[in-house]
């Protein structure tokens, strides 16, 4: 979700951030290209929310078929991160559903019980939410995971770890959002472990990690492309 430096986790593994290098020619094309995401993001977002696609795989990111291949994890683990920052998690109910959606049946409930620690009442109130995760009258609620690059960390038949490098977008837009708390840009990684399961890739743990952001820093820090 990349709002603060506090590691979100729902499971134990953590790791390095990559070291994959990224050429000063893909970092300025890949840094344009995020911008035009974020623009669209909070235009979308203005619009009232509406989405694209079907309204099935509105509900279910995986609810389209997924290879079982590296590609295929790579694809499951970058819509994962996506649902996994979204509006919806921020809605107890919704949240609730999102995990057993994603996640593999023997870590459900360990993952329910870290996220829950996570989006508590009063983070939502911190964001200007109630404790459904509904914005005042008037204003829209902004949560948006943009994934921008993935690395393979490690990918075998049964299981792959993910980094993937997103965009973020956190924030009230709209006639009545309060000043004090406006659409703010974030970057972070998201390192997933997926698994193959009879229903296909399925979230078995998660870390996220700020940064790294565009341009800063020496290169080799940024997920490829």
């Amino acid at each position: 979700m990349g709002t603060s430096s506090q590691q979100r986790t729902g499971g134990i593994r953590t790791g390095a951030r990559p070291t994959a290098p990224l050429r000063p020619s893909r970092r300025l094309i890949t840094t344009v290209a995020v911008v035009v995401l974020l623009i669209a993001g909070i235009a979308l977002a203005n619009r009232g929310g509406a989405s694209s696609g079907t309204p099935e795989a509105a509900v279910d990111p995986m609810s389209v078929e997924i290879p079982h291949s590296s590609e295929g994890a790579q694809s499951a683990a970058a819509k994962m991160a996506a649902v996994l920052g979204s509006e919806k998690m921020f809605d107890p109910i919704r949240r609730g559903d999102i995990i057993q959606r994603i996640v593999v049946p023997e870590q459900r409930l360990a993952v329910q019980k870290a996220v829950d620690a996570d989006y508590t009442t009063a983070f939502n109130a911190k964001l200007g939410l109630d404790e459904n995760g509904k914005p005042p009258a008037g204003a829209t609620f902004v949560s948006r995971s943009m994934p921008a690059g993935v690395t393979v960390r490690h990918y075998d038949s049964r299981e792959a770890t993910i980094d993937v490098w997103c965009a973020g977008l956190l924030g009230l837009t709209g006639k009545g959002a309060p000043k004090e708390l406006p659409v703010t840009t974030s970057w972070f990684t998201q390192t997933l472990t997926v698994r193959w399961t009879d229903e296909g890739w399925r979230l078995a743990e998660f870390t996220q990690q700020d940064g790294p952001e565009p341009g800063a820093g020496e290169y080799g820090q940024a997920p490829q492309l």
